[in-house]
């Protein structure tokens, strides 16, 4: 057993088998809470987080099928045990679909139970490992190692689905491409250790910048982007001078003698000549090669084909 005590839910009838039941189940050293009706079962799982749920089908007023439902219908991940009377193949098939994850003979040796139960918490376990796991991978998989942004691949994806919501519901939405300038400079004058650290404070400087609902990304080695959903672009104007007011704002290397400036780019849908994601990407990216042509530490607004641009 665990070191904490194993929370396990049983909802009864007041049957002498659920007594033996939640006996056999102290004895092992589980805690024991009992329930009579759907609506009591579901008030106790708001206040005490169980490691299973083990029910009767002959309940006062309601079967212990509408039991299994409404505690699977809230998607708890918890194991179900059902105790059924007789050996009806239809309903077992009917218990399992309504989301039982084992159907027990009734009346059922306590021993049995106990061992059904230990091999559903150990399934249970085992299944919660694996998703722990999974989406650890997935969040390495989209997850910039140096910076703990999203990564290029994360951002093309969500890119496409911000501009499908954005079309779909006739939202706006922004996009800001920013380039650090003289970015191989640094790395030239103080070597890539240094050149790390300031791509580092790169991404918290943007982090200060940004609201909760943007997508910030790594999509290059220096370049950086963000998504802003439902955002015009005079909203992501003011977005883009807070990012690089921040960027200047950073001190890094030896002495904190590192500084350094950005150069944007700034583009939105709807728009002339932006009817897909690629092409707010590249609209995007335009207006940042032409704050880099003319001079870097700038942001350039890319509008109705047309260019805008200041002094970051």
């Amino acid at each position: 057993m665990a070191d904490s005590p194993v929370a396990v839910l049983v909802v009864d009838g007041g049957s002498p088998q659920a007594e033996a039941l939640c006996l056999a189940l102290t004895a092992k050293g589980y805690v024991c809470s009992r329930a009579s009706t759907a609506i009591e079962a579901i008030q106790l799982t708001m206040d005490t987080v169980f490691a299973a749920a083990i029910v009767e089908n002959t309940l006062p007023g309601e079967s212990g099928l509408a039991v299994v439902s409404h505690l699977r219908g809230d998607e708890r991940p918890m194991p179900i045990l059902l105790l059924v009377e007789g050996d009806d193949v239809g309903f077992r098939v009917e218990a399992l679909r309504a989301g039982a994850d084992d159907v027990v003979s009734s009346p059922a040796d306590p021993a049995e139970v106990l061992a059904r139960l230990a091999r559903r918490l150990m399934l249970s376990t085992t299944i919660t490992a694996l998703q722990v796991e999974r989406d650890a991978l997935k969040a390495l998989s989209t997850t910039d190692g140096l910076t703990q942004v999203a990564n290029h691949r994360a951002f093309q994806e969500r890119l496409k689905e911000e501009f499908r919501r954005a079309q779909r519901y006739d939202d706006p939405m922004a996009l800001i491409v920013m380039d650090v300038d003289h970015f191989k400079a640094v790395n030239d004058t103080h070597g890539h250790q240094a050149g790390d650290a300031v791509l580092l404070e790169v991404a918290k400087a943007i982090r200060t910048a940004v609201r909760e609902t943007d997508f910030i990304a790594r999509y290059g080695g220096e370049e950086f982007a963000v998504l802003l959903p439902k955002t015009h672009l005079a909203g992501a104007l003011t977005v883009a001078e807070r990012m690089s007011q921040a960027i200047k704002a950073v001190r890094t290397g030896p002495g904190a003698t590192i500084r350094v400036t950005a150069s944007f780019g700034v583009s939105g849908f709807p728009g002339r000549g932006v009817t897909t994601a690629e092409q707010l990407f590249k609209t995007a990216d335009d207006a940042l090669f032409r704050s880099k042509r003319e001079g870097r530490n700038k942001i350039s607004l890319f509008q109705s084909s047309l260019y805008v641009a200041r002094n970051g």
